[in-house]
Order: structure tokens, then C-alpha cells, then sequence
């Protein structure tokens, strides 16, 4: 039976009492400083606890149940050979140092000397949940270039907790964190007050489309999928040199590729302003030389003006806009309907009805948004409600109000004489509702009939502020990341910058690395348990016949993936050792806090070598069902035989992990992976391998979350599975790097 206690060693000078720890197993003695002091008459000997008239007593008792904690699970679980005095006391003050360390340590932003030389490049990450995207590009340098991490933005405070732990408190950096919502009015003003004037060079962020996804249901009019173009305006106003935005392979078919294109239209239309005026002269010009359409011209001289304007002054153009083509409506009126059917007719009234809706495009808009987030609120899908929301909203969209009002001029039957001014109006509605790139296909019919293609291809190439071909499929596993997840990247490049078209993998095919060499050296923890601290495994013990094969499994690598015998790392040794490249000299050891509170009372931080390495609490029954997928591969193929034994399950899928290849795509349920040698779930921490975030990244808050509060929370599950995965990140990063002027 081992015995766990503290006391209070001689005073100081201070008249401050030492708490040391003593421990006592039969033959063993040993006596270790913990590192903290208190007065006398703070100490409760008879509790073994600091009395709530120390004002860290929170703290500090927090620390010392921690550290017997500790004690009492090694000698648990520790070989009978650990059991000296010596080992004993080293496992005991590598705890206590880790925290001194953290506690001692001013937190500086303080790179390494050899970084004073070298020029940095600024990014930002929008939507940045655990930090995928910050992670991977501070890890990328090429040449003379590193980057530097200005700021990171997401909506959840959880992201913003493990955001300030790993990059204010543990490395030191004084990256800005926004928590706010993207759609906010005020989003872009508080986002340039948190930057301070600083230059943006890279923008990176994926803005979170589960509509889109192929995993699940898709939906319309899902909140989600309005963020894409609030991050584009972002990109508007920052104008870096290049921006990455990353989404889910289904993006690519959603709508018969319809959204993709929408997308590359709109990043294309964005435009360099200080070279706008150059094709509103252009346009002039053709107006001057147009004799049959001058007023479609006209419509696309005041429809351009939008792209220059401020938020303010488009409204007043948009209305002014309307009024322009409603007044020539109102000329034409009773040239085709008689006086009383001008105010009595339903297809009358619709046309008028539909000018008033197009000219208050922000209230629309105010509406269209409340709607959307009333219905993700409420969460209105497949269900009665759906179809009447998703009606409406569609029947407030300009593209549904212009087609209305052309509807409506058909069920009156005018006389033909009358059908150009009629399609000039409704060409003019168009036109309203394009977008830039849009505009430039329109034009281009009059560009050609008066022989000035190559004059506009010119200014074109001036006024696009960012060239971009195709998206293209990104495959994780190809950057030495032991998964296949897919994702889809959208790179912009501006236009004084070199076209990125791809990211080379690197590593072959028959060079990946495997979830085995991810994950084997932290297979030493059973069900329910936590463990902080690295345990040796037994790899012959372990797999018995088996163990040359597993051995075989792992291979020296560089920090991507690609094989170096000589001098790389295994992939579990650049896990703890970390891909930071020694950058940060004065990181503190890894740390994790429930909470702001404890994040700021550094006294609270748990520190420790190990985190997020906590398996759930299953009974017999789920062990057993586990146990039988696991040992035939297959959830599907193992139904039977669950059946047969009373052990099935309603559970919609498991993924049983292969030791030899790469895992399947990670996402936010634990339960949906069995461990490839035990009948579990995985940890956080080895989720976090899989995604090949480096062990000293911890994740904060809250373990995991169920029911409705998956829609508001971010527990660590979650940050894990949303995340891109850092080496991904980081060959992504490394690509602008070496094309970046």
C-alpha cells in the first residue's frame, strides 16, 4: 500500500514553510520540495490542504491533488523495477520542475537570434478553431523567409482559450485573437484595430461549411454557407499578397459545381481599385460608339460604381439605380395596359411591388440573415418547417425578384412592338443583380462588335486584384499526415504575386506514414484512465509473433514525412520533440486550464509532459462489442455476429483504424474509431497525432460535449476534428513562401 503525504519542512528567513511531499511503500522513502511556501497558519496538516486564508490556496491545492494523483497511478501502473528511490524522486521533480518552469518564465515574444536576420511574412487566421492553419505556418521557413503571427479570429471562446495557452502563454507570441462573429457589422473595423496599422501578407482560413459537406445532410440556406463571402471581404480590404481558403471535398459537385464556380467568380471579382477608373473610362468610350443598346451600357457604368463604393454609398446607388430603370417602366406603362388595369392587375402590381423590394436591398438583406440564423437556431431541417423558410428566403433573393417581374410582363401579353423596351428593363434588373466577373461577360458582347478585345483583356488584367485557375483536391496523406482527408484549397494569388496552382505532396504513395507510427508509443493507457506522462511500450511483449512486422512500420523522417534515415525522427519523435524548428527558446512546457480564470492565475496551469491523454468510461458490453468490429475489421461485416450475441447497436458507423495504412478522415466524435490493437475509442491526443498536431499543443476546456450543445460548444474533440491538419498547413505555407515576392 503506498502512502502519499505533505508537511511543512523548516521556515526560510521569510518565516515561509516549504510543502514537501513524502511517499511510503514498504522499503521506499522518499521526500520531494514541491516548490511552493506558505505561512504556518495556512496549513490544514489534518486535510493535507492550504488553507482558504492563503489567497492561493485554490491554486496551490489544486497542484499538490494533481501531483498525488500522479504518484498514486504510477506506482499503479509503473514496472516493479521503477520502484527505487532514485526514479521515484526524478518522476516527482520532473513535475514539480515543468510547473517552476512555467511559473518562473516572463512571457516575452522572444525568437531565436538566428531569426533577427531573416524576413518575416505576416498572416492572419480567420476561422481559426484550434489553430491548424497558425500551427503549420509557423512551423514553414524557406530561405530568408519565416512567418509571423499577427492574429487569429473564431467565433467560440474555446478557440480563443487554446489560441492565447499555445501561442500568447506557452510560446510566447503577442498574436491578437478576435472573437467575433464574421457577419457582424463591425467585424472588419475591430479586426483593423486589433492589426494596428500592420501590413497583411498571407490570409488563410477555412470558413466552416457543413452544408456542403459529403459526410451529412446538405442544406440550404445554411447559415454557413453566406461565410465564404464575408471572408472575401476581408480580402477586399486587407489586399494580401495571397490568401488560402480551405473547404470540404463537396463544395467541388454541390449544385452540379454551381457553387464552385460562384466562387472563383467571386474571388475574381475583386477588384484593384486603384485601377478602376481605367475601365469605367473604357466603358465610357463604348457608350459613346454604341447606337442600339446605349442604355444597357449605361446600366453597366452604374453598376460597376457599386465595386468602388462604401457600404453607405451603395445603398444610395443601388436605389438610385432602380429608380432609373422603374422610371422607364412607368413611361412604358400605359403604353400596354390601359389606365384601370394599371392599378387593379396582379402582374402590374408584381412588377411595381418587385422595384420597392430591389431598393431596399440592405433591409432584404438585414432579414435574409436573421432568417437563416433563426432557422440554424432552431434548427429547421428536414421537417414541415423547411420548405416554407427555405421559400421564402429564396423569394427575397434579387436573382428570384427579377425573375418575378419578368414572369409577370409575360401574363400581360404585350404587343411585340412594345418587347425591346421590355427586355431592356429586364436586362437592366440583370445587370443589377451580377456580380463583377459577371459584368465583364456581359460587356464583352459590345467589347466585340466594336473590335476592342485586346484593349479590354489589358485593363482586365489591371483591375483583377487576384488571379486564381482551378481549386484543387489536397489529399493530407500526401503531406505526411497519417490520414486520408481530402480537402479542398482555394489559393488567390494577387496579381503581383506568382500563381500558385498546387502544393506538391511530400511524400510517394509507398512513403506515408501509417497510423501505427502515429500512434503506437502512446498505447500504454486502458479504460477510463488519464495519464500525463509518457510510458515506455513494450513492442515484443506487445505484439508477441507479430512485433518484427510492427517494428517495421516505423521509419526515420523529416518533419514532412519524407523518409530520412540519417538524420530524421520517427513520427512519434517529432511529436514530443515538436516541428517549431527551436524558434521559440523561451516556450514554456505544455500546460492545460479549464478556463480564462485558470489561464490567468498561471499557478492553476496543470503542466505536465503529457495531455489530452484521457480514455472514456465503457462497460463490459461496449468493451466486448468494440472487441468483435475490432477483431473482424469491419462494422458492417460484424453485425451478424453482434446480432447473434445480443451485443448490436442502433450506432450508425465505427471506423476501425489500420495499424498499416492511414486513418480514414478525423472528425469530432471519438466513438466513431476503434483503436486498431484495443477495444476503445481514441484520446483526444491521439486524434490530435492522426491530424499531426505536435504533442506540445494542448487543447483547452472542455473534453467533449453532447446533445444541443454541439451546436454552441467547442470542446476538445471538436477543435481536434474541425482542425486543418498542421503539416498540411505547413506545406501549403512553405509553397508561398518560395513563391512570395
Amino acid at each position: 500500500m503506498i502512502n502519499v503525504k505533505f508537511y511543512l519542512d523548516k521556515a526560510d528567513k521569510s518565516k515561509n514553510f516549504p510543502i514537501h511531499l513524502v511517499l511510503r511503500k514498504k522499503e521506499v522513502q522518499v521526500k520531494v520540495a514541491t516548490g511552493e511556501k506558505i505561512k504556518k497558519k495556512d496549513w490544514d496538516s489534518k486535510n493535507q490542504v492550504v488553507k482558504a486564508t492563503e489567497y492561493r490556496h485554490n491554486s496551490i491545492n489544486k497542484f499538490l491533488n494533481f501531483l498525488k494523483s500522479e504518484v498514486e497511478k504510477h506506482f499503479e501502473t509503473a514496472a516493479h523495477s521503477q520502484f527505487t528511490d532514485k526514479k521515484i524522486k526524478d518522476k516527482i521533480l520532473s513535475l514539480v520542475n515543468s510547473r517552476k518552469v512555467n511559473t518562473d518564465v516572463k512571457i516575452v515574444c522572444e525568437d531565436g537570434v538566428v531569426y533577427e536576420k531573416m524576413s518575416k511574412i505576416t498572416f492572419i487566421d480567420l476561422f481559426a478553431g484550434a489553430g491548424g492553419f497558425s500551427e503549420g505556418f509557423l512551423q514553414a521557413e524557406h530561405g530568408k523567409h519565416f512567418y509571423d503571427f499577427l492574429l487569429g479570429s473564431d467565433i467560440n471562446d474555446n478557440c480563443e482559450l487554446t489560441h492565447l495557452a499555445r501561442y500568447n502563454y506557452q510560446l510566447g507570441l503577442d498574436a491578437e485573437f478576435l472573437r467575433q462573429d464574421i457577419t457582424e457589422p463591425d467585424f472588419l473595423d475591430n479586426l483593423l484595430k486589433k492589426l494596428k496599422g500592420k501590413q497583411v501578407d498571407v490570409v488563410c482560413g477555412g470558413p466552416p461549411c457543413q452544408s456542403f459537406s459529403l459526410a451529412g445532410k446538405r442544406k440550404k440556406f445554411d447559415k454557413k454557407d453566406d461565410l465564404f463571402a464575408h471572408y472575401l471581404k476581408v480580402i477586399r480590404q486587407l489586399r494580401p499578397k495571397y490568401f488560402v481558403m480551405e473547404n470540404v471535398k463537396g463544395i467541388l459537385t454541390k449544385e452540379e459545381g454551381r457553387i464552385r464556380e460562384m466562387i472563383l467568380q467571386e474571388i475574381k471579382s475583386i477588384v484593384d481599385l486603384k485601377e478602376f477608373h481605367q475601365l469605367l473610362a473604357f466603358v465610357a468610350q463604348l457608350k459613346k460608339l454604341e447606337k442600339e443598346q446605349p442604355f444597357i451600357l449605361e446600366c453597366f457604368n452604374l453598376r460597376l460604381q457599386f465595386e468602388t463604393a462604401t457600404e453607405k454609398q451603395i445603398e444610395n446607388l443601388k436605389e438610385n439605380y432602380i429608380q432609373i430603370v422603374e422610371n422607364k417602366f412607368r413611361i412604358l406603362t400605359p403604353k400596354i395596359v390601359d389606365y384601370k388595369t394599371s392599378k387593379t392587375d396582379i402582374s402590374i402590381s408584381t412588377i411595381r411591388h418587385g422595384f420597392n423590394l430591389l431598393k431596399r436591398s440592405n433591409e432584404l438583406a438585414y432579414i435574409r440573415k436573421k432568417v437563416i440564423h433563426e432557422k440554424s437556431f432552431s434548427n429547421l431541417d428536414n421537417d414541415f418547417f423547411t420548405k416554407d423558410f427555405d421559400s421564402f428566403l429564396t423569394a427575397i433573393e434579387a436573382e428570384s425578384i427579377v425573375e418575378r417581374i419578368n414572369e409577370a410582363f409575360k401574363n400581360l401579353k404585350p404587343s411585340e412592338k412594345f418587347g425591346a423596351e421590355i427586355k431592356e428593363i429586364i436586362s437592366a434588373l440583370e445587370i443589377y443583380a451580377y456580380s463583377f466577373d459577371e459584368c465583364m461577360q456581359g460587356l464583352n458582347v459590345f467589347v466585340k462588335k466594336a473590335k476592342r478585345e485586346k484593349e479590354f483583356e489589358e485593363i482586365l488584367s489591371h483591375i483583377r486584384l487576384y488571379n486564381i485557375e482551378q481549386p484543387f483536391v489536397a489529399l493530407a496523406s500526401n503531406y505526411g499526415v497519417p490520414q486520408n482527408r481530402e480537402r479542398v484549397l482555394f489559393i488567390g494569388c494577387r496579381k503581383d504575386q506568382k500563381l500558385i496552382t498546387e502544393v506538391p505532396p511530400t511524400v510517394s504513395a509507398k512513403e506515408k506514414v501509417t497510423v501505427f507510427e502515429a500512434l503506437y508509443d502512446l498505447d500504454f493507457v486502458g479504460n477510463d484512465e488519464e495519464k500525463y506522462s509518457y510510458e515506455k511500450v513494450d513492442l515484443k511483449a506487445k505484439y508477441n509473433g507479430t512485433s518484427e512486422i510492427m517494428q517495421s512500420l516505423l521509419k526515420k523522417r523529416c518533419i514532412d514525412g519524407n523518409p530520412d534515415e540519417k538524420k530524421g525522427l520517427t513520427y512519434a519523435e517529432w511529436s514530443k520533440k515538436g516541428r517549431l524548428n527551436g524558434r521559440f527558446v523561451n516556450a514554456k512546457n505544455p500546460f492545460y486550464v479549464r478556463n480564462f480564470e485558470e489561464l490567468e492565475n498561471t499557478l492553476s496551469h496543470i503542466v505536465a509532459p503529457l495531455h489530452n491523454h484521457k480514455t472514456s468510461k465503457q462497460n463490459d458490453d461496449v468493451v466486448k462489442r468494440l472487441d468483435v468490429i475490432r477483431n473482424t475489421g469491419d462494422y458492417d461485416a460484424a453485425k451478424k455476429e453482434l446480432k447473434k450475441i445480443g451485443l448490436d447497436s442502433e450506432k450508425r458507423n465505427y471506423n476501425v483504424l489500420k495499424a498499416d495504412s492511414q486513418s480514414p478522415t478525423v472528425m469530432t466524435i471519438a466513438d466513431d474509431y476503434i483503436h486498431y490493437s484495443n477495444p476503445r475509442a481514441l484520446t483526444v491526443r491521439e486524434m490530435a497525432r492522426l491530424q499531426s498536431f505536435d504533442d506540445s499543443f494542448v487543447f483547452q476546456g472542455k473534453r467533449s460535449t453532447g446533445g444541443n450543445k454541439r451546436k454552441f460548444e467547442v470542446p476538445q474533440y471538436t477543435l481536434v476534428g474541425n482542425a486543418v491538419p498542421p503539416l498540411m498547413a505547413r506545406a501549403v505555407a512553405l509553397e508561398i513562401l518560395k513563391n512570395i515576392k
